[in-house]
């Protein structure tokens, strides 16, 4: 197709304008178009025509164009951020873009020679360059592009209100494509709201113990000097979860044990121990006092070389099992929010991440310097027989069988289809950004079984062992000492400060709180006693002022104390508020309407609030005691009682 001067210029505008460089090279590369294009007598009526029998992209290029405008302007007006697949002509674009209200067009296209066409007919250089505009080439997506799109600030803040619209008929043809990139979104945007929390309590339950398990952590050794000292002693890592295929790989798993570093969940470590299978470390991720009981076993001598590794916000009951048994016990942090405030990761390290302690250990293989990755058990699905984990499983084979609703992925190998959950596809999306993240490990997936995790390399477990495992590796490691005693009563004493300084934090916010709350409400009683357009002024002061205490308490450097417990209501309050936002409000009556639920739901939220920052403050008095019996028993309590008596003060106490 024959292109001239000012056409040529329009596209070289819209390609500079570009931010993705390898959508770029794709427009570069192309030369020529199956397309021919329609021109009718209105400048609007742009059709393209597939000369390889794949029809037209309009049928009524107008028509369809006018209905699409008239339902986004009647319903979607105030829509931040919407999803299209299929570039289409680009008209409906460069119509609704005049609307300010909408952000970001999300544009998923397959088939680029239309963009490419339409790039040379239609300047859209100026929404390209601010992201007004964003194209997606759906051949080359990764997780990783959807992850970065679905956690980015708008993307989240709607993501209860996506949807994905065709832009014309046309791209039906590419049906699943569509239904792979709607998948996709919806795995990722659920991933997403599942990382920025969902249930207060369960991170209540994380602060609690993780205050309570604070003086263990302190006085036993410290994960970065477990990192320094054993660091790229061995290259390849076996870790091993607790799939059903787990069973039919320990043969070879005990066969090659000395060769290897063998890094196993907690739910596989009475399996192993049964098969006389000694791992090098056990880690444990979960919150939960059942999960405690993983530990709850005497094995004698077997343990003597195993370290444990466990988040410092574990049931104190796991820690208790393995104080009973003389284990070596590491604790570490996960990088929440109040962790972050107590200021303890020089030492103790983040070497918890991501939601599964399958992801733990692949983070802390990583940080161990190992070059190969080799998952076994690893298999997310339920078995063909609907077991959800193996027949010696601690608390039974088919624990998860009925506790989920069963849906169908991909199956290990790209053959066929198994059935998994949502908990473990959300598991599977993580592992898939770790390994993105870790691409100069070679990951390999040997589970032989279960669902397939994009990114890793399936090789059957016994031909990694003959290549990957040669020779063995000097075990046991070097003995990981705790910090010298000085050094502990530094950190005992900083953590205390740092929970007594959010205690008192605590309290002010309570007093605030109360203080807005009743004129707050006070405020909203008179507004149903006004005439309707003084009521309107009253109601947008109202909200004027309700923004800015709310303004104050999202800023995340004065609340990180409170965020992590906070931060799963503000979530779901938030997704919940984006369906108010968009509300269209077509009458002076509805706009009131409208206003004065944005502040009955903003009123509930500060009640909330309060609630849970009561509940913090509670939690971290009642969980302190360890940590004050630890600080007693050390003869430190005159630097106690000075921080309890000192309101606001970052310094670190020593001695």
């Amino acid at each position: 197709m024959n292109f001239n001067a000012m056409q040529k210029d329009i596209f070289e505008k819209n390609l500079n304008s570009l931010k993705d460089l390898k959508l770029k090279e794709v427009f570069l590369q192309i030369q020529d178009t199956k397309f021919e294009l329609l021109l009718g007598q209105d400048s609007l009526d742009i059709n393209l025509k597939n000369t390889n029998g794949g029809g037209c992209l309009y049928k009524n290029t107008l028509k369809e164009l006018d209905c699409l405008l008239a339902k986004y302007n009647e319903n979607y007006p105030l829509y931040p951020v919407l999803y299209f697949y299929g570039f289409g002509n680009g008209i409906l674009f460069k119509a609704l873009l005049q609307n300010q209200n909408h952000k970001h067009f999300i544009v998923f296209e397959n088939d680029l020679e239309i963009p490419w066409l339409i790039f040379h007919l239609l300047d859209f250089s100026t929404e390209l360059q601010n992201d007004r505009l964003i194209l997606l080439n759906t051949n080359t997506l990764t997780q990783e592009h959807f992850h970065i799109l679905c956690h980015s600030t708008l993307s989240f803040q709607f993501s209860r209100l996506y949807f994905l619209e065709l832009t014309s008929d046309y791209y039906e043809q590419f049906k699943d494509d569509v239904l792979q990139v709607n998948k996709n979104l919806i795995e990722n945007f659920k991933e997403a709201i599942s990382h920025n929390g969902n249930d207060p309590l369960d991170s209540l339950q994380g602060i609690e113990q993780f205050v309570f398990n604070l003086p263990i952590m302190i006085t036993n050794p410290c994960y970065e000097d477990l990192i320094h000292k054993r660091k790229n002693l061995s290259q390849t890592a076996i870790i091993v979860s607790t799939g059903p295929s787990l069973t039919k790989q320990l043969p070879l798993l005990k066969k090659y044990a000395k060769k290897a570093l063998i890094i196993c969940a907690d739910s596989a470590y009475s399996i192993l121990a049964k098969n006389n299978i000694a791992p090098d470390y056990v880690c444990m991720l979960e919150r939960a006092e059942l999960t405690a009981e993983f530990f709850n076993h005497d094995f004698g001598d077997f343990d003597k070389d195993i370290t444990f590794i466990c988040a410092t916000f574990i049931h104190p009951n796991a820690i208790k099992y393995l104080q009973e048994k003389k284990r070596k016990i590491i604790l570490t942090m996960k990088p929440l929010n109040f962790a972050l405030y107590c200021g303890l990761k020089n030492k103790f390290g983040f070497g918890t991440q991501g939601y599964s302690v399958a992801h733990m250990n692949y983070v802390l293989a990583a940080n161990l310097g190992c070059k190969n990755i080799i998952l076994i058990g690893q298999d997310l699905a339920y078995a063909d027989n609907g077991d959800s984990h193996p027949s010696d499983y601690q608390n039974k084979a088919n624990y998860e069988t009925d506790i989920y609703k069963h849906t169908q992925v991909l199956a290990y190998g790209g053959k066929g289809l198994v059935k998994t959950h949502i908990i473990w596809l959300l598991f599977k999306t993580y592992f898939e950004t770790l390994i993105t993240k870790h691409s100069y490990i070679k990951t390999y997936n040997a589970t032989e079984g279960g669902l397939r995790i994009e990114g890793t390399i399936e090789k059957p477990f016994e031909e990694l062992c003959n290549t990957l495992l040669v020779q063995d590796i000097s075990k046991p490691f070097a003995q990981i000492n705790p910090l010298d005693k000085e050094k502990q009563n530094e950190f005992l004493l900083k953590a205390y400060a740092r929970i007594y300084k959010s205690i008192f934090h605590c309290e002010e916010l309570e007093l605030i709180f109360t203080k807005e709350y009743n004129e707050f409400n006070s405020l909203y009683s008179e507004l149903s006693h006004l005439e309707l357009d003084k009521a309107l002024d009253a109601a947008n002061t109202l909200i004027e002022r309700i923004d800015t205490l709310k303004t104050q308490f999202e800023n995340f450097k004065n609340m990180q104390d409170i965020y992590e417990i906070f931060q799963p209501f503000l979530t779901q309050f938030e997704l919940n508020l984006a369906k108010i936002f968009v509300l269209v409000p077509k009458t002076p009556e509805y706009a009131f309407n409208k206003s004065s639920l944005w502040i009955k739901e903003h009123l509930n939220f500060i009640q909330m609030a309060y609630a849970h920052i009561n509940a913090q403050k509670k939690a971290l008095l009642k969980n302190i005691n360890p940590l004050e019996n630890e600080l007693q028993a050390r003869k430190l309590d005159k630097y106690k009682q000075k921080i309890q008596t000192k309101k606001a003060n970052d310094e670190t106490y020593s001695h």
